[in-house]
């Protein structure tokens, strides 16, 4: 009877940390899900200005690509040094 008991211990407590463990993972993936959750919603924004705003597409070809408009200079500057 004792060993009954004690097998039915050791079983239970497999399966208690077996369910603390897939615990935190459901935990950790509900964290992954709304953080992807945001960068979608991120991306679905940046996709519907770049499909309704031109000016958004031209300060992104400026900042990505460096174009400029015809007869404009552009200055280019050193990096600034830390501290000075």
């Amino acid at each position: 009877m004792a060993v009954v008991a004690v097998a039915l211990l050791a079983y239970g407590g497999s399966s208690l940390a077996r369910v603390i463990q897939m615990k935190r993972e459901v935990e950790r993936l509900e964290r992954d899900i709304a953080t992807l959750r945001d960068e979608t919603g991120r991306l679905t924004r940046t996709i519907d200005r770049l499909r309704t705003d031109p000016e958004f597409i031209e300060q992104l070809a400026r900042e990505s690509l460096g174009l400029v408009k015809p007869g404009e200079k552009v200055l280019k500057l050193p990096p600034s040094t830390p501290g000075g």
